[in-house]
């Protein structure tokens, strides 16, 4: 049994690593070929973070057979984009570089945190500190462009965070599914040995 165990653990982290690879070598592809000033390249990296680290976060649910964290990873992450796109066109705030008004909360970042937040609550700090760091990039990105004010940061990770507190759970191994048949009903507990 406890080679089984070994042996599921390595296969898992293995794949992860594998689906977080591919992750990476998609989004640096966006990257523009041509010369870029520093600032846009930390712009463009701001972008893919945005999308790279929820896109990482749903990416583990799968790699570990963990369908529950993926519904809480869905409840979490629309939560918290319905709650920054209601703010932000519901409170206008001019952008620091002037082009619109739509800087209160910065959709960047509530997404970002969204993800990092999720990855630490599910899976633990170990990965979560590097997802922190990541979101925290993207956060400081979105200033350093003009895009948005410190408080627009701050109130866009806040809310990434919260939404996901409340949705999410800690992953211990175990999942619960609900399941109903025209016969039968319960519950399945799974776990990994």
């Amino acid at each position: 049994m406890l080679f089984v165990s070994l042996r599921r653990r390595r296969l898992i982290i293995k794949n992860s690593r594998y689906v977080i690879f591919g992750l990476i070598s998609i989004f640096l592809m966006i990257f523009p070929s041509k010369k870029v000033h520093a600032t846009d390249y930390t712009k463009e990296t701001g972008y893919v973070l945005q999308i790279l680290i929820p896109a990482t976060a749903l990416a583990l649910t799968y790699a570990k057979g963990d369908n529950q964290g993926s519904i809480q990873f869905y409840k979490s992450f629309a939560t918290t984009m319905a709650a920054t796109y209601a703010l932000k066109y519901s409170v206008p705030e001019t952008r620091p570089d002037g082009t619109d008004n739509k800087s209160f909360i910065s959709g960047h970042t509530s997404a970002a945190f969204s993800g990092a937040s999720f990855i630490q609550r599910r899976y633990g700090w170990k990965l979560g500190i590097v997802a922190y760091a990541a979101a925290s990039f993207t956060g400081w990105s979105r200033i350093e462009s003009k895009k948005h004010y410190l408080g627009d940061v701050a109130r866009g990770a806040a809310i990434g965070i919260i939404s996901t507190y409340i949705f999410t759970s800690p992953y211990n191994g175990v999942t619960i599914q609900a399941f109903a048949d025209r016969d039968t009903y319960g519950i399945n507990l799974l776990t990994s040995w």
